[in-house]
């Protein structure tokens, strides 16, 4: 096309031209938009997953010192059982003629004996090992283990009724089930339901009675 020819172009055809191309920015500028935007959504999704991957680990790693630091004495405290067991058996196997008959040196011997266990279950509890003597105390299965049942009608049934070995716990760990023995067919342990009250008093009822 020459340059008369150009020069000749009508108006019309030149806002025409001007418009197709002011059209074609608007549409390049539209889809670069969109995919700022998507990119902007993708590194949004990705840094809250990154935020929340970190939350859950300084979450577990809360958890882990936690822990850490209230069952570091666990397996500790599991291997003095067995000495505070000793005691106690020690303690149990003297008869009480002998306690009572004994001289100043063997009550003495006695008292030591109970100093020490009831130091040492102290200092058990201090670290966060707590005694389990569940008598009277409905079956848990979670801390109690059933050696035996015992038939007793007045006690409800998976009733404890004799502790044959005291167990332990550190926080919410069984450091050694509690060695029981249940109650067996007695009443179920019901709903706790309102008294019945009497009803008003019928006179009549009791004349002719």
């Amino acid at each position: 096309m020459s340059d008369q020819t150009k020069d000749e172009r009508a108006p019309e055809d030149i806002e025409t031209v001007e418009a197709e191309r002011t059209q074609g920015g608007i549409d390049g500028d539209y889809e670069a938009l969109v995919r700022l935007l998507k990119e902007n959504e993708e590194l949004k999704d990705r840094a809250l997953r990154v935020a929340a991957e970190m939350e859950n680990l300084r979450r577990r790693t809360a958890r882990d010192v936690h822990d850490a630091r209230a069952y570091a004495v666990a397996n500790f405290a599991r291997d003095m059982l067995s000495v505070s067991d000793n005691l106690r058996r020690a303690l149990d196997a003297i008869p009480a003629e002998a306690k009572a008959a004994g001289d100043a040196g063997f009550k003495a011997l006695i008292d030591g004996v109970e100093i020490t266990e009831r130091a040492m279950l102290s200092t058990l509890e201090r670290h966060g090992v707590k005694k389990l003597e569940p008598e009277g105390e409905k079956f848990d299965p979670n801390f109690h283990q059933a050696m035996f049942e015992v038939p007793n009608p007045d006690v409800p049934a998976n009733t404890v009724v004799q502790v044959v070995q005291p167990g332990y716990s550190i926080g919410e760990r069984v450091l050694r089930p509690a060695m029981v023995g249940v109650a067996k067919g007695g009443p179920k342990i019901a709903a706790t339901e309102a008294p019945v009250e009497p009803g008003p008093v019928n006179e009549q009822a009791e004349k002719d009675a």
